[in-house]
C-alpha cells in the first residue's frame, strides 16, 4: 500500500513539477482544516490526507493548501486554483475529487445566537432553540434542536453541492466520483485550537442556549448525525447528485475526548479536530471506500456492514 503523494496547484507549475501520469490514479483535493497543510495544522491535528493509502500509486492535488482553510462550503467554488483544475479545458482528468466540507457550515449554524443586534433570530436560520422553545422531555434532545433551521441548513448544503457537481460536468473529468467524508462526532468541552480566538466552538454554543451539560454529548451526537444522514441520502439520489460518493466517517470507532477535558484527549486534538491516531483511524477506512469505487468505476456502494456491493449508476 502506498501513501498518497500529495501536491499543492503551485507544484504543477515549478521547474521540477511532478510528472502526474506516472501515477495510477489522479485525485483533486480541496476542503477545510481536515484538509489544511499549514505547518501549524500538520504539527497539531494532523491532515486526513496524509493517512490515506491505496494499492496503486496515487497522486493528489490538494488545493487547500497552506492558506486559511475554508470556512464555508459556499465558498469552495470560488477558490481559482480549483475552479480552474477542475474546469479548465486543459486540466488534467481527475479520476476522482476529494472534498472535505459541511463540518464548518454546521458549527457554525449551530453557534447563530437567538439574538442579534436586540432582534430574534427566527427559528428557520438557528439550529438550537433557547428555552422557552423547547419541546417537551419525551422528545430526549431533539427537543433542543430546531429541525426548521435544519431544512435551511440542509437546502443550503444540497444547492452547493449540485452547484459543485455542475462545475465537474463542465470539465474534462465529468462524471468522475466525488469524494465526500462525513465528520466523527465531538465531545462539546474547553479545548480551543493552539491559536488564539479559534475554539471552541460547540461549548460555548450550548453553554448560550442554556442546554444542559448532561445532554451536550448526545446534542452533538444529533447534529453530526444528521450531517451523515443527509450526505448519505443525497448520494443514494443519483440523478440529482451523480458521481456523489460518501463516507460515513461515524461509523468509524474513535476514543472519544473525556468531557470536560481541555486539551489532547482520546483520538482528538481540541474539541472538533482529530489528533494524528484519529486521523490515522478514518483515513485508513476511507482509502478503502476511495479504493473500491475507483477500482470498480463507481458501480460499489457502501453497505451498512461496511462490505461492497455492486449497483447500476
Amino acid at each position: 500500500m502506498d501513501h498518497l503523494a500529495c501536491f499543492a496547484p503551485e507544484d504543477l507549475h515549478a521547474a521540477q513539477a511532478p510528472d502526474l501520469q506516472a501515477y495510477h490514479w489522479r485525485l483533486l483535493a480541496q476542503g477545510d482544516s481536515w484538509f489544511s497543510t499549514a505547518e501549524a495544522k500538520l504539527s497539531a491535528h494532523a491532515n486526513l490526507l496524509q493517512e490515506l493509502v491505496l494499492s496503486k500509486p496515487t497522486a493528489a492535488v490538494n488545493c487547500a493548501g497552506q492558506r486559511e482553510s475554508l470556512a464555508r462550503l459556499v465558498e469552495l467554488a470560488s477558490v481559482p486554483d480549483f475552479v480552474r483544475l477542475l474546469t479548465a479545458p486543459d486540466a488534467p482528468v481527475w479520476d476522482g475529487i476529494l472534498l472535505s466540507v459541511g463540518g464548518n457550515d454546521l458549527i457554525t449554524a449551530a453557534q447563530t445566537p437567538n439574538q442579534i443586534d436586540g432582534q430574534e433570530v427566527p427559528l428557520e436560520l438557528r439550529l438550537l432553540r433557547r428555552q422557552t422553545e423547547w419541546g417537551p422531555p419525551s422528545a430526549g434532545v431533539g427537543r433542543y434542536f430546531s429541525e426548521p433551521g435544519w431544512a435551511t441548513y440542509a437546502a443550503y448544503l444540497k444547492a452547493n453541492l449540485q452547484h459543485l457537481l455542475s462545475l465537474r460536468d463542465q470539465g474534462p473529468s465529468a462524471g468522475k466520483p466525488m469524494f465526500i467524508h462525513c465528520y466523527a462526532v465531538p465531545v462539546p468541552r474547553p479545548a480551543g485550537a493552539e491559536d488564539a480566538g479559534h475554539g471552541p466552538w460547540l461549548y460555548p454554543a450550548l453553554k448560550a442556549y442554556a442546554i444542559p451539560s448532561a445532554d451536550w454529548a448526545a446534542v452533538s451526537r444529533l447534529m453530526v448525525m444528521h450531517l451523515a444522514q443527509l450526505l448519505k441520502s443525497l448520494m443514494a439520489d443519483k440523478q440529482a447528485f451523480p458521481g456523489l460518493f460518501v463516507f460515513d466517517s461515524t461509523a468509524v470507532p474513535l476514543a472519544p475526548a473525556a468531557a470536560g477535558a481541555s486539551g489532547i484527549s482520546g483520538d482528538w486534538h481540541n474539541e472538533i479536530h482529530l489528533n494524528h491516531s484519529g486521523c490515522f483511524k478514518i483515513g485508513r477506512a476511507w482509502s478503502e471506500h476511495i479504493e473500491r469505487v475507483l477500482t470498480t468505476g463507481g458501480l460499489v456502494q457502501d453497505t451498512p456492514s461496511g462490505k461492497g456491493r455492486q449497483s447500476r449508476r
